[in-house]
């Protein structure tokens, strides 16, 4: 037996297990069942429900499973008659007040509170008073409440203070009074908020969008991904009379363990959008005409042929699978097309000859969870990617220091340092936190940041913060407003040489597939297997200012993924054909668009992600396309074929991930790369402010800003700007501000923010108002509207 563990008896049966776990943990693992309702395996002990009593020897009463230890020797029964008496009268107990409303409940036939009733409820109750009745609370869009279910289990209050790390409902009121509720009538926000419907062992909160749409039995599950972030989480898409339901979590201790966030479990609504393209389109004489698909096709390979290859610019979104990546760039590249990109959203380039192979995390995500010290720059994870923010705050609840440096303040969920600059300014403050390492070290600084670094004086905050990431395990991530970023290779040239001062590891927290792009060859300067390019194309921003460029293929790129969305409008509004091949098509698409062809979504078709640690996983279609839309990778084995190219005889995706995992098997995922020759920073315009414009957090890919209760939740658009710079400009909140970048403008209302930097305006990117306006953290001319 090892020396950590002691044995113990129950129902007979010998066991082990740490001395001063719970018993529940134990009996769980030994599977004897014990019935329980506010125990959860991932939450902290309540032990108020008291289902879980059990018989102790020795005992002089019946003790609860999930809250008492366990000790040598100690024998415990969980079925006795002493035990089942107990058991059976707590029940009683718990349906005094629940109302017999099982055949209208959206929890009934997967109801923890039904199941056990049954097995420990009595036909009959000695209770023949009144029941109470709770009035119901709106929490928001996503969460209905019958709080008049509710057993007071109190899962869904230690689930929002221990994991979502907002304690936004809590219990009022004592003995019969007691309600669980926001404590003041408010919407329930966070974006982890949808798991205390899984949480809830009963129907008192269930998912607002599913309601009344199908019962549990009615639905067919199906494993899939969400492809919304860089995580990956696993999730179960539930189905009825062939439409998405509901989706809820799929248990991945490494990836998501439990839980999923808001927009992985509600975006399936997108897919009832108005917007959804159903059939083939052409536009002819400024009119949409629908067609076959092989009359589209022809039109599409009769494009691709009479343009010259170097006319071409073919742009792929971030969301698109593994598979759908490697068919597109193997069929631009097969037709000379150099100009191939998915970095819609970057516009810093100037390094990437010397980027890493890809932009992974560099570890996994258990491995993040245990870090000592984490420095975020450029990041908000816990909207960017929230599951992964979940592993961030565990290790800061574990102890670690993170320190941040952002453009504007941000509301994290755990303790931090943040340092807050206006865009240009993060360059210095991270300059300076190297100097001050590279001075303490007596090393010399590079000459690719040495000018960086020049005129810089150290502070003492850098002295003693830079010192953090000297921890046995030590993080820099690099985030999306770092990539996003105008000056983004100096910032990943300074974070480099940081690591390699301090010995962190140095990673990134990519666009959800961005990897598999890399990967694929979904680049300009690289192929397949991050092979080198003889003559290479044109980036993104290039190919979007380069009036050769007469002809786009976008596939599954809307306007609000790029990060010039003005810019876009213009290059697609200025090109002769436009070639779309997306699920979805707005009114502005289906301006500058010439071609439509109607995509599957992730949901109706099979495919692959790789995430942000490298993992690769597959899923598959829970249910058929509607109308006449198919799969993107079989759109473009079939235009392969049509273009008579070689190799497009693929049957299923699995043999596309076959042929990669040999083709990227001696690919190893380099996070740090190398220097460049120098850096060049880019300039401020005179008598202008600095944007601040983090993509919003329900507005990252096509189904998500068509999914109706995670806009409802986004609210509308506003421009937030620093009091002082409000007072300069004699702005009042809620006063309409006019903003103008490039020589379009927009109005918004306005909004005090403390956190955006003196001299910045805060306006998301991604939203509809924010398509008239240029670059996220560009300059912005801000005048009273």
């Amino acid at each position: 037996m090892s020396e950590d563990l002691v044995s113990f008896e129950v129902n007979g049966q010998t066991l082990q297990a740490r001395p001063g776990s719970m018993l529940i943990a134990a009996t769980d693992a030994a599977g004897i069942t014990v019935p329980r309702f506010c125990y959860h395996k991932k939450l902290s002990v309540a032990a108020n429900c008291r289902m879980c009593l059990v018989e102790v020897e020795r005992a002089p009463k019946p003790m609860p499973a999930c809250a008492t230890p366990i000790v040598a020797g100690m024998k415990v029964w969980t079925n006795s008659a002493k035990a089942r008496a107990a058991q059976q009268d707590v029940m009683e107990f718990l349906l005094i007040n629940h109302p017999l409303d099982c055949p209208i409940c959206d929890q009934g036939g997967e109801c923890e509170l039904q199941d056990l009733s049954v097995g420990f409820g009595n036909s009959a109750s000695e209770y023949v008073e009144i029941k109470r009745v709770v009035r119901d609370k709106d929490i928001g869009p996503l969460i209905e409440t019958a709080m008049t279910r509710c057993i007071h289990c109190t899962r869904c209050v230690r689930f929002g203070e221990e994991i979502a790390g907002m304690r936004e409902l809590g219990a009022t009121g004592r003995s019969q009074y007691t309600e669980i509720g926001t404590y003041v009538a408010k919407t329930v926000s966070s974006e982890l908020s949808g798991n205390v419907i899984d949480v809830c062992p009963v129907g008192a909160l269930t998912a607002k969008p599913s309601r009344y749409t199908a019962r549990p039995w009615e639905m067919r599950s199906h494993d899939s991904i969400a492809p919304h972030d860089c995580v990956g989480s696993n999730i179960h898409v539930h189905t009825a009379r062939g439409k998405v339901v509901r989706v809820v979590p799929r248990d991945n201790e490494a990836i998501n363990e439990c839980w999923i966030s808001d927009r992985d479990r509600f975006s399936y609504e997108g897919l009832k959008s108005q917007e959804r393209l159903l059939k083939p389109q052409i536009k002819r004489d400024g009119h949409w005409k629908e067609v076959s698909w092989q009359e589209a096709l022809d039109s599409v390979s009769g494009i691709l042929r009479k343009q010259l290859p170097f006319n071409i610019a073919a742009l792929a979104g971030s969301s698109s699978s593994l598979e759908e990546f490697f068919l597109f760039q193997k069929l631009m590249r097969g037709l000379n097309i150099a100009h191939i990109d998915h970095r819609l959203r970057q516009i810093d380039f100037s390094d990437q000859a010397v980027a890493p192979i890809a932009p992974s995390l560099g570890m996994s995500l258990v491995e993040l969870e245990q870090q000592q010290a984490i420095f975020l720059i450029g990041a908000n994870p816990r909207h960017d990617q929230p599951m992964l923010n979940h592993r961030i705050r565990k290790a800061s609840l574990a102890g670690a220091k993170v320190l941040a440096l952002n453009p504007r303040e941000l509301a994290f969920n755990y303790d931090l340092v943040q340092i807050v600059a206006a865009p240009l300014a993060m360059v210095d403050e991270l300059a300076v936190l190297v100097k001050a390492a590279l001075e303490a070290c007596n090393q010399e600084a590079p000459s690719a940041i040495a000018e960086l670094l020049a005129n810089l004086q150290v502070t003492e905050r850098a002295q003693a913060q830079w010192e953090w990431l000297k921890a046995e395990k030590a993080l820099i991530l690099l985030g999306q407003m770092a990539i996003q970023h105008p000056a983004f290779s100096s910032l990943r040239a300074l974070a480099t040489v940081l690591a390699q001062i301090t010995g962190a590891k140095l990673g990134y927290l990519p666009e959800a597939n961005s990897i598999a792009a890399h990967l694929t060859g979904v680049l300009p300067h690289r192929r397949l297997a991050a092979e080198r390019v003889a003559n290479e194309g044109l980036t993104v921003s290039g190919a979007l200012t380069d009036k050769n460029i007469s002809t786009f293929v976008l596939m599954n790129a809307e306007l609000d993924d790029f990060a010039n969305p003005q810019q876009a409008l213009k290059a697609f509004r200025a090109a002769k054909h436009v070639i779309v091949l997306a699920a979805f098509a707005d009114t502005q698409a289906r301006e500058y668009a010439s071609i439509l062809l109607p995509t599957s979504t992730f949901v109706e078709t099979a495919g692959s992600f790789i995430n942000a640690e490298g993992v690769w996983q597959s899923f598959k279609g829970a249910v058929t396309p509607p109308g006449e839309a198919r799969p993107l990778w079989k759109i473009l084995r079939v235009l392969g074929n049509t273009l008579n190219l070689p190799d497009f005889d693929y049957l299923d995706t699995n043999e596309i991930v076959a042929e990669l995992k040999l083709d990227l098997q001696s690919v190893k995922l380099n996070i740090q790369g190398s220097l460049p020759d120098r850096l060049t920073l880019p300039k401020s315009t005179p008598h202008t402010m600095q944007r601040v414009g983090e993509v919003a957090m329900y507005r990252t890919d096509a189904l998500v800003r068509r999914a109706k209760a995670l806009q409802a939740m986004a609210g509308s658009p506003v421009v937030r700007m620093h009091p002082r710079d409000m007072d300069r400009l004699g702005i009042n909140a809620k006063d309409l501000v006019r903003l103008g970048q490039g020589d379009s403008y927009v109005q918004l209302p306005a909004e005090v923010d403390e956190g955006i930097p003196v001299g910045c305006v805060g306006v998301q990117s991604g939203t509809e108002a924010a398509r008239a306006l240029g670059t996220a953290f560009g300059s912005i001319m801000v005048d009273k509207g």
